[in-house]
């Protein structure tokens, strides 16, 4: 009876090892969102029109593949959730006892895994420490290091395990944020280099975790950006060539949607093969490159128009990977149809955002339209100078359009006008300037936005990459397009940067001089060095500017520009008339064609 449970055990073991021994197939989908900017429902709180993205065509597809693909969907968000519509406002602000609608969204969902996104610690640590509490998934960002203790501020990777095969998400954000947003926003938090930090945590997965997966979750776009001795704003493409043991970096900060595969060297390179599956940001076939000496590469680009996927099946052999095979693909979501569950779920919801929305703040006359501020002074962007220049006393103010083509129809302001007046959370500040940083914070500013015209042909508008949703073709951001009110001053479009502008006085008649200080109002992505016109362009050193600041305003400009126009109750902005393109028998019909090139009407 010993002899035979002895032979019988033997038996079994052998079974089992001869099954431990056979080739497993594992396929798992991971599925991204990125830069989501509040676009959780499929209507635009801002202009009242539905949308072709949203979160709610997003839990659809989601819903979808989970059935096909039952528990191996691993779903990741890149960052930047908490800003961007009304409905965060209202709950970042307003409503701040209930959960933020941004952690609810996630949570319904069920994310295994969300970044954080410059935006996101834009909101300040009131608003964000909340959030990450109220997320039933980490908030991953390496980098992000708690200056106390030196460990990360939040959880910096997280492991998943699907049919035994081991899985490691590590975050990191853009280490560009001191560069845009005041200490007190992220006091007690210093942001690391993110090609040596992504090193060092490659290194310890590898050691402490062994996983068989490593995926990046870096809100951080490809290249470009800032670009400094102690870091650069978009590292995606470094740490691709640079970095081995990542077999997909998911990706996002820069809006452009892409997907392909970047081949991987030992030094950086600015030389390297790059192949897009996507250009438009449609659906496209998948397709996968073999060579180990390449890290797939995904970014859905914002507002939840597409998603981005990467599909890795592995073959399994005594548990551990003997082979793995590795697809990226964008989805489209605009013809995903929106998830009923999901709308019903946050009904009540809905009907607090849209009775903040729909509230009356005062009355216009006539229409304005910030497609104007491209081509001249403009009513528009005036009346955001104007209200600068009454709330804080200042002698000139900045601004710059902060959305392609918004518009305030004539007639009733309700709270929605005011995200398109002034669509950021940023504080006013106050500084002081001389009158020659002042005239080259407006060289680069023009430099930036304009084209040195040698005819009538030549555009005035400084054309570029039309592939780029942020700049809508233009060839740079066109939230740096600073235009100034308090002086009155000529833009050559002949010239070159340094001579374009000629500062002829201050706009209440009294002379402008280059040596005199002028209290200057900006808002606080400018006045903590953002778009770099104050640095690059006037001339200040970075670690100067918060000794030249003089006034930081409690809350958001969005809030004093909606008390001052409820105490206006009636207003009928006009351009200012303080600027003009010169010389004007150039630019005339130059503006003509590119307001028509750019807005696609005469």
């Amino acid at each position: 009876m010993k002899k035979l449970t002895i032979l019988f055990i033997s038996l079994i073991m052998s079974v089992c090892a001869t099954y431990a021994k056979k080739p497993k197939t594992v396929t798992l989908k991971f599925i991204e969102t990125t830069d989501v900017h509040g676009m959780f429902f499929p209507v635009n709180y801002m202009t009242g029109k539905t949308v072709s993205g949203s979160m709610a065509r997003v839990s659809s597809y989601v819903k979808s593949q989970r059935a096909a693909n039952k528990d191996n969907v691993i779903l990741l968000d890149n960052g930047d959730i908490l800003q961007g519509q009304p409905t965060n406002y209202y709950w970042n602000f307003i409503d701040t006892k209930d959960e933020n609608i941004a952690a609810s969204v996630i949570n319904y969902l069920k994310y295994d895994a969300q970044a954080f996104g410059n935006h996101d610690v834009e909101t300040g640590h009131k608003c964000y420490d909340k959030w990450v509490s109220e997320l039933k998934c980490p908030t991953l960002a390496a980098n992000m290091v708690n200056a106390a203790t030196g460990q990360p501020y939040t959880q910096p990777y997280k492991i998943i395990e699907r049919e035994g095969v081991k899985i490691a998400i590590l975050g990191m954000n853009t280490p560009a944020i001191p560069n845009w947003l005041s200490e007190d926003l992220w006091s007690g938090i210093r942001f690391e280099e993110m090609v040596s930090c992504t090193r060092k945590w490659v290194k310890i997965l590898k050691e402490k975790e062994k996983p068989d997966l490593i995926i990046g979750l870096f809100h951080s776009g490809l290249k470009g950006g800032i670009e400094t001795d102690e870091y650069d704003e978009n590292a995606t493409l470094a740490i691709a060539q640079r970095i081995h043991g990542l077999d997909v970096i998911f990706y996002g900060h820069d809006h452009k949607s892409n997907c392909g595969f970047i081949r991987q060297y030992e030094e950086k390179t600015d030389e390297f093969p790059f192949y897009f599956i996507t250009k438009d940001g449609n659906a496209s076939s998948p397709f996968s490159l073999s060579k180990t000496d390449s890290v797939l590469i995904v970014n859905p680009g914002s507002n939840a128009y597409n998603v981005g996927e990467a599909t890795i099946t592995l073959t399994m052999e005594g548990g551990k990977v003997a082979s793995k095979k590795i697809t990226g693909q964008l989805v489209s979501m605009k013809s995903m149809p929106i998830d009923e569950d999901f709308m019903d779920y946050f009904a009540e919801d809905l009907n607090h955002l849209q009775a903040f929305t729909a509230e009356k703040i005062g009355t216009i006359t006539p229409s304005i339209n910030m497609s104007d501020a491209f081509f001249g002074s403009s009513a528009f962007i005036d009346l955001v100078l104007n209200l600068q220049l009454k709330i804080t006393g200042a002698d000139i103010a900045f601004t710059a359009p902060q959305l392609m083509n918004a518009t305030i129809n004539a007639g009733p302001v309700t709270m929605a006008d005011m995200f398109n007046l002034y669509k950021y959370e940023n504080k006013l500040y106050v500084l002081k300037m001389t009158g020659a940083e002042i005239k080259n914070y407006l060289e680069m500013s023009y430099a930036l936005w304009t084209n040195q015209m040698k005819s009538s042909d030549d555009h005035i508008l400084l054309f570029d990459d039309k592939d780029n949703e942020r700049t809508n073709g233009l060839k740079n951001f066109f939230f740096n397009f600073d235009s100034a009110a308090g002086i009155d001053y000529t833009v050559d479009v002949t010239k070159p940067e340094g001579q374009k502008i000629t500062i002829l006085k201050m706009s209440n008649g009294q002379p402008f001089d280059s040596n005199n200080w002028y209290k200057v109002a900006v808002n606080s992505y400018r006045g903590n060095g953002g778009g770099e016109l104050l640095t690059k362009g006037a001339g200040i050193a970075k670690d100067e500017i918060p000794s030249r600041i003089i006034y930081r305003s409690e809350l958001d400009q969005r809030h004093y520009l909606t008390e001052e126009i409820r105490k206006q109750g009636s207003m009928n902005p006009k351009p200012n008339n303080n600027w003009r393109f010169i010389p004007e028998d150039l630019v005339a019909p130059a503006i003509q064609r590119d307001r028509e090139l750019l807005f696609n009407k005469k």
